[in-house]
């Protein structure tokens, strides 16, 4: 039996899990799970980074505590974030959080300053979203950041998290392909728009691909966790790369949805998707495994579900009788009638101060009615999350080849047997929901690989399918 460690951190927790492969199956543990607090500070929002390394650390001394011998380790992330180091390797502050509202605007001021929309999305094929590393990194120059003016090294935070533990400054394919400065033809980052910026491409990390044995731990990791120079393989280091590896997709026939605070909902293509018709629709070509192209739609996801049950939580007064069990709270969509429907997409659901207020604006302002109770609010959520799967679906059919018959849901989403079937009557297909920890069993198999144990993507997803227990959603 071999084992690997898996690091994957999500936007409000984090963990590490350890993978034993025996030749045939995979099998999962979690090892260490912690918090990833957003750090509202000075009027902007940060992500504590130190804190994520020392996670990892302590997770590694368990490692040692418990005498097991990892194979390697591998990391991803949410992507578009960054940190920035100077030439001595030192961190220079803490990462700006997608969420810090500073870059409302962001994408208007590029376009009238820097370059047009349209050779923007022509040289990059992603979506347009204002936390894009592009308009992040233009922000932070327009207000004259001094750790961006400083910067010997700009590293996506998965990356960062390698040099930290390694040494080795890398720029990940498939998270350096989130940040709106990656051209997906070149397979690099994009020498124009990061003229624009006032940077040069030495200041980011040498490029990789996902399989890459990157470096080893540092000696003053080695004797801070009593470990040798375990490799770090760089992995589909952008969570949702990691994910879809992980799709246990027997054919081509499919559209995956990677379902958790965001959803992301595409297909698998051999090349970029870029025209005026995916402009149009605001679709993201990603990098995925084996130079893949994740051609999908970014959708705000359980986010605004997570939002609105922290208000029951903390307004018992107003919200009354609402289960502290989720799935008890999940079920209470079946006990509503309210048709209401939110376009989970609209801005104001992305970070406003009141979800539930939010919601209601919504619905006030197009005629539709009010939610009464929490139960309300929960069918809302998810019928509205399944009615607009059912629209980039559609979308998907007319801007593709994919000949989409089912619908792989992947994530800790896919636990929510409500959602599920809601989606399922909304598409008119089978949904077929796990793996739970799809990205976390994604960055396993491929250091699997890395290691030579399994050889295509393909074989990569039969072990998978071995190794979970799937389960079919039918439209009723």
């Amino acid at each position: 039996m071999l084992h690997y460690l898996a690091v994957d951190l999500g936007a409000t927790s984090g963990r590490t899990v350890l993978a034993s492969f025996d030749g045939q199956r995979i099998d999962m543990r979690e090892f260490t799970r912690f918090e990833n607090p957003q750090l509202p500070l000075g009027g902007h929002i940060y992500w504590d980074l130190p804190h994520l390394y020392n996670e990892i650390i302590k997770a590694l001394r368990q490692v040692k505590a418990e005498g097991i011998a990892i194979e390697s380790i591998g990391i991803d992330t949410w992507g578009c974030d960054f940190a920035f180091f100077d030439k001595n390797g030192q961190l220079l502050g803490l990462p700006h959080c997608y969420r810090d509202p500073h870059t409302d605007g962001a994408m208007e001021r590029y376009f009238t300053d820097r370059l047009p929309q349209a050779e923007v999305y022509e040289r990059t094929g992603i979506q347009f979203m204002p936390f894009n590393s592009l308009f992040q990194l233009d922000t932070l120059r327009r207000e004259g950041n001094v750790a961006l003016a400083n910067a010997d090294k700009i590293l996506f935070i998965p990356d960062a998290l390698i040099f930290m533990l390694t040494g080795e400054a890398v720029c990940e394919y498939t998270v350096a392909s989130t940040s709106q400065m990656l051209n997906p033809r070149t397979g690099d980052l994009d020498p124009e728009l990061l003229k624009t910026l006032g940077l040069t491409r030495e200041r980011f990390g040498r490029l990789v691909q996902p399989g890459e044995q990157v470096g080893v731990l540092t000696p003053q990791v080695q004797e801070a966790t009593g470990l040798g120079a375990i490799p770090i393989i760089a992995v589909g280091s952008h969570d949702t790369a990691s994910a879809v590896a992980a799709v246990p997709a027997e054919d081509a026939h499919f559209a995956y949805l990677s379902c958790g605070t965001w959803s992301l909902l595409g297909v698998e293509s051999p090349t970029p998707i870029i025209n005026k018709d995916s402009f149009a629709e605001n679709f993201t070509n990603e990098g995925g495994l084996d130079h893949t192209i994740r051609f999908l739609k970014n959708i705000t996801g359980l986010w605004i579900f997570e939002q609105c049950r922290k208000e029951f939580k903390v307004d018992s007064l107003k919200f009354k009788d609402v289960p502290a069990d989720v799935n008890e709270l999940n079920a209470l969509s079946l006990t509503s009638t309210c048709q209401s429907l939110i376009n989970p997409d609209d801005p104001r659901f992305a970070h406003p101060v009141s979800m539930t207020a939010a919601i209601c604006d919504y619905l006030t302002e197009t005629g539709q009615p009010l939610p009464a109770s929490p139960a309300d609010y929960v069918r809302v959520i998810f019928r509205s999350l399944a009615a607009r799967y059912k629209e980039v679906i559609e979308i998907l059919r007319r801007l593709t080849d994919v000949d989409i018959q089912r619908l792989h849901v992947i994530g800790g989403g896919s636990r929510n047997k409500y959602l599920m079937q809601f989606t399922a009557d909304a598409l008119g297909m089978p949904v077929i929901a796990g793996p739970q920890e799809g990205t976390a069993l994604g960055n396993a198999l491929v250091q699997v690989r890395a290691a030579g144990l399994v050889g295509t993507l393909a074989e990569m997803r039969a072990i998978i399918g071995k190794s979970i227990e799937l389960k079919t959603y039918l439209p009723q």
